[in-house]
């Protein structure tokens, strides 16, 4: 502060750009960059490896829970959740296609293991009654077998949660190609 202020400068304060406000900005810091224009596709995405290999790691994960329930191995759901996770993140699969995919994994994962041992004439009925009146819900063989159901899916949902959480995205050399906007300017 200690130059002279000028008459001519006196006078322009309160002017009209006479601050040059723009010129305090500090130089050689880009601002960040504008957000690309949201442009509709209606091409295929594309993810890792065929349809018929995730639909096959599927039935293994459903088989996997099913014999996890038959050997009294309850958090098997956990566990087929988080790899579920893992492989979603690498694979690019978004989660609103792999939530219901592990909801039915886990479902019918435990409900199979119900199953078997009622088609072989055990009580799994009279145990889901017993269990849900011990539990305090209406003695009924629906409501102890959903509930049973209904904590395996939370298992599942929980590991894919973890599972997407622990993974960190792929590198850029190693995530499978996308579609790029056309037009969006340089590439």
């Amino acid at each position: 502060m200690t130059k002279q202020l000028s008459r001519s400068e006196f006078s322009r304060l309160g002017k009209r750009g006479s601050y040059r406000l723009g010129a305090m900005a500090a130089q050689g810091i880009a601002g960040p960059a504008l957000p690309r224009p949201f442009r509709p596709s209606f091409g295929r995405t594309s993810h890792g490896g065929p349809l018929i290999a995730w639909f096959c790691a599927g039935l293994a994960g459903l088989a996997m829970i099913a014999w996890g329930a038959m050997q009294a191995l309850w958090f098997v759901p956990l566990i087929i959740g988080v790899i579920a996770g893992v492989a979603a993140r690498f694979g690019q699969w978004r989660l609103r296609v792999m939530a219901p995919a592990v909801v039915v994994i886990c479902a019918a994962g435990w409900g199979a293991a119900l199953i078997v041992p009622a088609v072989r004439g055990l009580p799994v009925g009279a145990t889901a009654r017993t269990i849900a009146a011990v539990a305090g819900l209406p003695a009924m063989v629906v409501v102890g077998v959903g509930i049973t159901l209904a904590v395996s899916v939370l298992q599942g949902l929980a590991g894919l949660w973890l599972g997407r959480a622990l993974t960190p995205y792929p590198p850029r050399s190693l995530a499978l190609p996308r579609f790029r906007d056309q037009g969006s300017g340089p590439a």
